[in-house]
């Protein structure tokens, strides 16, 4: 009986067990971007503790039973829920979350959560920025972000941009915004040979920029950040298996714009029926049907390659990069190469209560530079000449040559080829930034975080510019020249900050940030001319200069209820730059939130998804590019030739410079009000802004009366100018499906400059063409850098009439009083258009932008549109001119007048096709590795009613332009 009972209980407990037996699924889970495996993931039984993780493969096993649901997690990505119906393997690709990777921005001393952000900021990510040749970091958010203007020097690659952020800032000081990389705040002075000082940085290393525009944003960072800040944080290691990727793509760099001058024909035809032409001036044409600039320009080439390493070594996250570039410019003998390579470990200790940041990047840059000189060269050289004379003394290149000496006559150009050919102009560039960064969140107060922030940014260069004896020139004693400089930039950082964090009752969320900054710059140059020798004249000339900046600030951000924010900040800033008794500026910022969506009166049924009201004021300052110790009397050795004699004997005098004791900061003020929007799952989004920026105190370097200082001019605090503008962002996805999806983004920026107050008129932007013209103005009540001019006459059929301007005070003379302001070269709106297409495996991005309102004085055709010009007085060589002759019949150059006459001023309003790239992504093409191929083109087209080169000019005067080249990329992207 009980063996019975024992086996009915037996039976009683095991026949459930088997209803109810549990199956055993796996599989893999993989990252959808690059197919690679995820360790760490956790998979959860829906409702349930019951739950493991995917091993160092990916790989998981779990029991499970009919119509669970398992639940896939990781940070970063979408969760995914998959329902088990008796599969014995599953396997999911989990999706980057694109809100949680956008959700924290960088900021100045920390990062904050997108929604809790109160100033005006845009952050650009990788997956956004623009493709192509990309050789610098700015090129990467050109036409991005609302009042972010990112222009080219010039077509030369790797050249300087300029950035502004709503608009110029300041009259005489650096208008460029400060650029923060990796928490260093970065020397944007460069060494001597460097191209441009962000070449440093190797684009694909950089996971985003963030934008900071207002004061109430940029405060935290003083008297640096007068004219926005641009954050870049780079690809950091992670804690999984190692990821690779290779870049690699090829460029055809294209010449498409000319100087259009005189043909051949055009120029004989000018020459033969000149007033002035006798037989000697006959003599002088050549057969030759030359295009000059054909000679100077050819086709270049270029390369980009770059590896990477992400990942987890011995337990360190760790990310590696190795890159080189090497670019042709479309100017002959012009090239540029790069190396970097980059590390980054981000470890923990003590169970995360110690974060160790290490950044070490380095770079070094081969610079050939092709002699720009030939550009102008090139447009006025005669085209009935050839290239090469057998016969000719100077290296087999032809040249006009002066009868009387043999050599060439002093006012006559330099054969372009020759100026390419003949000087060798060179400098190799080596720069290493890095910083150590530690965080120790305390144990016996968690809330506190210490944070110990050592950095370094260090330059030096070595150039050298060897001109051949061969070269065509009027020195009859030439025998070449060498010219050699070195120069060493060192920037040394260190930051000490607390910072805590606190929440109190789940509503009240309190963030403070203190601490202490210091940063040195030290410059040692040097250089020699061997010319100077040869003359008996200083031919060694060294220069050691270093200043310092002593910083305390802190910040307080507050919010309740994650509904309304507030954010204050204090910086106290002490520049050696400055005497004692100004030398410290104080810069206070405020600003409010309120995300208006969290409200439980704002019922918006899923339709909204953000909309924040922001207000902000904030004080900022500005010395940057102000000359060390200008407080101080200085002296300069005065040259050997100018010794002065005691005896038989001669000594150096040494002469003080002009001083300033009285300089104080360049203060701007900005108000700001923003609204942030998202609506239908974040498929519209954007923001506006509006905002008001006074800076007082302007440093100028203007004239002084005679007798008062120790020279002219001086830098002094001068007036006061206003920014004011709105800007628009908007980014629209139409359509998203599984396998199409199209986004939209557009910006658009509204923005007035104008000098409210100048105690007087200050001229600038020197011209070629007459003797020491400028051709703009900074006046009151104007906007700065306005084209300064006569006011041109036209006929009934609206063509200029030669020497005749409007008589404006109607004195019946026409001189100075009657030279008018007319426009200015910075555009009244900036707009960027860019859409993204992926259909599949294909993507499609096309990148536009427009300047309205802009215009550009033509120097290329004002200097050298004069029938005279053709035949100079001395009638032993030949000029060519601008084919504006053409239509205007000038004939005399001789009236300084006409060069500053008002028809040069052009309207440079643009729209361009910045670049269009087309790619296809082969997943799984090897196994675990996608390839991506693309294709891109650069600079593809420009709508403009301008008569000149380009548009696009740097402080809107348009003279020797290096063309911007277009080009084309074939690229491919493997991920493994």
């Amino acid at each position: 009986m009980k063996t019975t009972l024992n086996c009915l209980l037996f039976l009683f407990f095991i026949i459930p067990s088997f209803l109810m037996a549990q199956n055993r699924v796996s599989g893999t889970v993989t990252e959808q971007s690059s197919s690679l495996p995820l360790p760490g993931v956790n998979v959860l039984v829906k409702g349930t503790t019951q739950g493991t993780a995917t091993d160092f493969d990916g790989k998981y096993q779990i029991n499970i039973n009919n119509g669970d649901i398992l639940v896939f997690s990781y940070l970063g990505y979408i969760t995914q829920e998959i329902t088990y119906t008796g599969q014995s393997t599953i396997d999911v690709s989990l999706v980057e979350d694109a809100s949680q990777l956008d959700e924290v921005v960088v900021i100045g001393y920390g990062s904050v959560k997108k929604e809790d952000l109160t100033g005006a900021a845009d952050l650009v990510t990788s997956e956004d920025f623009n493709q192509g040749p990309i050789v610098s970091a700015q090129q990467l958010i050109s036409g991005k972000v609302a009042g972010v203007s990112v222009t080219s020097g010039s077509g030369a690659p790797g050249d300087g941009q300029e950035i502004r952020i709503r608009g110029n800032g300041s009259l005489s000081l650096n208008n460029n915004p400060l650029i923060v990389l990796d928490g260093i705040p970065l020397d944007s002075g460069g060494v001597g040979g460097s191209r441009n000082p962000l070449n440093l940085v190797n684009p694909n290393d950089i996971e985003s920029m963030v934008v900071l525009k207002d004061a109430s944003a940029t405060a935290i960072y003083g008297s640096r950040a007068a004219n926005g800040i641009i954050m870049i944080t780079t690809k950091k290691g992670k804690n999984n298996e190692f990821k690779f990727n290779v870049t690699s793509s090829t460029t055809v760099h294209t010449s498409v714009d000319r100087v259009d001058v005189l043909s051949a024909d055009q120029f004989r035809e000018v020459v033969t029926t000149h007033p002035n032409a006798n037989a000697n001036t006959l003599a002088l044409l050549g057969n030759a049907n030359t295009d000059w600039q054909e000679e100077i320009y050819a086709t270049g080439f270029g390369q980009d390659h770059t590896f990477s390493a992400l990942g987890s070594a011995f337990g360190v996250p760790m990310r590696a990069s190795l890159g080189y570039s090497d670019h042709d410019g479309i100017l002959k003998r012009d090239n540029f190469k790069r190396t970097t390579a980059s590390l980054n470990l981000t470890p923990t200790f003590l169970e995360d209560h110690i974060k160790l940041e290490l950044n070490a990047r380095g770079n070094y840059t081969e610079n050939l530079f092709g002699n720009r000189g030939a550009i102008g060269s090139a447009s006025t050289y005669a085209p009935t000449q050839p290239v090469y004379d057998p016969n000719s003394q100077f290296g087999g290149y032809f040249s006009w040559i002066d009868s009387a000496t043999g050599f060439q006559p002093s006012l006559a150009g330099t054969n372009p080829v020759a100026l390419l050919n003949l000087v060798d102009d060179e400098a190799e560039v080596r720069r290493f930034v890095g910083n150590a960064k530690v965080d120790y969140k305390l144990h016996f107060l968690p809330d506190l975080t210490a944070t110990v922030n050592v950095g370094i940014d260090k330059s030096n260069s070595h150039g050298r510019i060897i001109t051949s004896e061969l070269i065509p020139t009027a020195d009859q004693t030439w025998n070449g020249s060498r010219s050699t400089y070195n120069n060493e930039s060192t920037n040394k950082l260190f930051d000490a900050y607390l910072t805590y964090n606190k929440t109190l009752n789940d509503v009240h969320n309190l963030n403070a940030v203190a601490g202490y900054s210091y940063q040195s710059f030290e410059y040692d140059n040097y250089s020699y001319n061997s010319e100077d020798e040869e003359d008996g004249n200083d031919f060694e000339f060294y220069d050691s200069s270093k200043n310092v900046l002593l910083s305390y600030f802190g910040r307080l951000n507050y919010d309740f209820d994650g509904k309304y924010l507030v954010t204050a900040t204090l910086r106290a800033d002490a520049s050696s730059k400055l005497n004692p008794d100004d030398r410290w500026g104080y810069f206070p910022s405020v600003a409010l939130a309120w995300n208006i969506h969290k409200e439980d009166f704002i019922n918006s049924n899923g339709f909204l998804n953000e909309l924040k009201l922001r207000a902000g004021y904030g004080e900022v300052g500005n010395v940057n590019g102000l000359g060390d110790y200008g407080f101080l009397t200085r002296y300069t050795v005065s040259q050997s030739s100018a010794n002065y004699q005691f005896g038989n004997s001669f000594y150096q005098t040494y002469r003080p410079d002009p001083i300033n004791e009285d300089l104080r900061w360049e203060i701007g003020n900005t108000l700001n009000i923003g609204l942030d929007y998202a609506l239908l799952d974040n498929r519209i989004s954007g923001s506006v802004n509006a905002y008001l920026k006074k800076t007082k105190d302007l440093i100028a370097f203007v004239s002084i009366d005679p007798f008062t200082n120790f020279g002219s001019s001086i830098n002094k605090n001068i007036g006061d100018m206003e920014n004011k503008g709105i800007e628009f962002a908007l980014n629209l996805t139409p359509i998203k499906t599984d396998d199409f999806e199209w986004n939209i983004n557009y910006n658009v920026a509204f923005n007035d400059n104008e000098i409210i107050s100048l105690p007087s008129d200050i001229e600038t932007g020197g011209i070629s063409g007459g003797v020491g013209n400028n051709v703009q103005l900074h006046r009151e009540g104007e906007s700065p850098y306005s084209f300064y001019v006569f006011q041109q006459v036209y006929d009934t059929d609206g063509n200029p009439i030669e020497g005749a301007f409007v008589d404006r005070n109607g004195d019946n003379v026409i001189n100075d009083a009657d030279k008018y302001l007319y426009k200015d070269p910075y555009a009244d709106i900036i707009m960027g258009l860019n859409t993204n297409i992926s259909y599949k495996n294909w993507d499609l991005a096309v990148v536009t932008r427009a300047n309205i309102g802009n215009y550009a004085y033509n120097n290329v055709a004002s200097g050298n549109s004069y029938l005279n010009g053709v035949i100079p007085t001395t009638n032993n060589f030949l000029w060519n001119i601008h084919s504006d002759y053409l239509s205007t019949g000038f004939e005399n150059q001789s009236d300084e007048k006409n060069f500053l006459s008002s028809h040069w001023i052009q309207e440079a309003s643009f729209f361009k096709i910045d670049n269009i790239t087309l790619g296809y992504t082969i997943n799984n093409a090897i196994k675990d590795a996608n390839i991506r191929l693309y294709g891109s083109m650069q600079n593809v087209a420009t709508i403009t009613d301008y008569d000149g080169i380009d548009p696009e000019i740097n402080g809107g005067i348009d003279n020797g332009f290096y063309p911007r080249p277009q080009s084309f990329t074939f690229g491919v992207n493997i991920d493994f």
